[in-house]
C-alpha cells in the first residue's frame, strides 16, 4: 500500500522543510512532493501533526536489549526482540554486537544474523564482532581467556557472514597490518578498540584500511603530552570515523564536546553500547559469571567496572546537543546519516530520499519517538 506523511517538518539528513510530504511504496521512499499537491486514491495517510520526521537511527553497537544479551542466547529469537525494545527508542538499523567469546559462539551468532536478515527481521543490518582480537590490557568486561591470536580461520571466520554487513572490532598492535587490508578487501569494516597501540601502531593500521574507532577513550590507549596514543591518532585523522558513547558515563560531557570540536564534520557517530536492560523492566543480568547491574542510566559490574549502556540511542541524541551544544540535526546526523556512511550505507540509509529505504521516525517537540517505520512498516510508540 502506498502511504503519504503529511502535515511534519522534514528533516532528509541535510535540510529542513514544512511544506513537504512524503510517499513511501514497496518499502522504499517512492517521492517527496509538495504539500498542496494531490493525495492519490487509497493513499494511507499520516497526519504528523507539525512534528519531524527524520531518517531512522542507526546503532553499530547494541549488545542487548529487551531483557536479552545477544552472547548468551545468539538466536534469531534474540534479535527479534533487541529489534523491537530498540525501536521504541527510534533505531531503525543496527549491528547486533558480539563481545568476545569463543569460536561456536560466534559462528552461532553470525549464522543467526545471515538468517534474520534472510527472513527480513526488521531493522538487522549485519553484525558487530568486538573482539576476540583485542588487547588484555585494555580489556573492560570482556573475558581474556577468550581472546586469541589472529590466524587463517580467523580470517575465515571474520568474513563469513552471507548477508549484510560486519563490523570487526580488533586492536591493531596484535593483529599483522597486512590482515587490515585483507579484512578491509572482503568487505569487512574494521575499527579500533580495547587497544594498547601507540600512536604509530594506530597510524600504520588507519593506513591499511582502518577506518574508525570503538567508543572512543574508552578501552584504549589515551591522549597524553608526549604519546597521542590511539585517542590521539583518531582525533588528528580527518577521514576515520569515531563511535562515541553518549551516556554521561562513558565519556565526560566536556570530553564530548571537545571531540566534536576536534573531529572533522561528519566522522563523529554516536552508539549506545546497550546491554540487556535498555527497553526491559530487569535491572541486572548475568555476563560470564559476573552480574551486572543497571544504575542511572549506566551498566556496571560489582566493583563499579562500566558494562555497557543502559540508554536507547534517541537518548544519545538527546545527550549530545546538551554536552556539545550543537543543533538537534546535527545530533541526528550523528546518529543516522553519519553511522551510515561508517559502514558503507550512505547510498541505502541515513536520508530521506527517493529510492532510500523508508527508515524514518516521527519525533514531537520533546523529542520522544511517536512512529518509526522499518521498510515502509509503520509501527506506533507510546513516546
Amino acid at each position: 500500500m502506498t502511504q503519504r506523511i503529511t502535515n511534519c517538518r522534514l528533516f532528509d539528513g541535510e535540510q529542513v522543510f514544512a511544506d513537504r510530504d512524503v510517499v513511501l511504496a514497496g518499502g522504499v521512499v517512492a517521492e517527496i512532493v509538495a504539500t498542496g499537491d494531490a493525495i492519490a486514491a487509497g493513499c494511507e495517510l499520516h497526519d504528523l501533526g507539525g512534528n519531524l520526521l527524520a531518517p531512522g537511527l542507526i546503532d553499530l553497537q547494541v549488545n542487548g536489549g529487551g531483557g536479552v544479551l545477544f552472547n548468551a542466547a545468539p538466536t534469531v529469537a534474540s534479535l527479534r526482540a533487541m529489534a523491537a525494545a530498540h525501536r521504541c527508542f527510534g533505531t531503525t538499523a543496527f549491528l547486533p554486537t558480539l563481545i568476545t567469546d569463543s569460536d561456536a559462539v560466534m559462528d552461532e551468532a553470525i549464522a543467526a544474523v545471515a538468517e534474520a536478515i534472510r527472513e527480513r527481521v526488521p531493522g538487522i543490518i549485519g553484525i558487530h564482532l568486538e573482539g576476540p582480537h583485542l588487547n588484555p590490557r585494555y580489556k573492560g568486561v570482556h573475558d581474556a581467556a577468550r581472546m586469541c591470536d589472529f590466524d587463517a580461520e580467523s580470517m575465515t571466520r571474520l568474513t563469513s557472514l552471507s548477508e549484510g554487513y560486519t563490523l570487526l572490532t580488533l586492536a591493531p598492535e596484535v593483529v599483522p597490518v597486512e590482515m587490515i587490508s585483507q579484512l578491509k578487501e572482503k568487505g569487512v569494516v574494521v575499527f579500533g578498540g580495547h587497544s594498547a597501540a601507540t600512536y604509530e601502531e594506530t597510524k600504520r593500521a588507519l593506513g591499511a584500511g582502518l577506518s574508525g574507532f570503538t567508543h572512543l577513550f574508552n578501552a584504549m590507549s589515551p591522549l597524553t603530552s608526549r604519546e597521542p596514543g590511539m585517542v590521539g591518532a583518531a582525533l588528528e585523522d580527518k577521514d576515520s570515523y569515531v563511535g562515541i558513547i553518549a551516556d554521561g558515563h562513558h565519556v565526560h560531557p566536556a570530553t564530548f564536546a571537545i571531540t566534536v570540536a576536534a573531529k572533522q564534520t561528519g566522522r563523529t557517530v554516536l552508539v549506545t553500547d546497550a546491554m540487556p536492560t535498555v527497553g526491559s523492566d530487569i535491572k541486572s543480568f548475568d555476563l560470564f559469571g559476573a552480574t551486572i547491574r543497571a544504575e542511572g542510566g549506566r551498566c556496571v559490574t560489582a566493583d563499579g567496572t562500566l558494562a555497557g549502556s543502559d540508554i536507547g540511542l534517541i537518548t544519545a541524541v538527546k545527550n549530545a546537543c546538551r554536552f556539545a551544544g550543537i543543533d538537534q540535526f546535527e545530533a541526528l546526523r550523528m546518529a543516522s546519516t553519519y553511522a551510515a556512511d561508517a559502514i558503507g550505507l550512505a547510498d541505502q540509509l541515513g536520508y530521506i530520499r527517493p529510492g532510500y529505504r523508508a527508515n524514518l521516525i516521527e519525533l514531537d517537540a520533546s523529542m520522544r519517538v511517536r512512529k518509526s517505520w522499518i521498510d515502509g512498516d509503520m509501527q506506533q510508540h507510546s513516546g
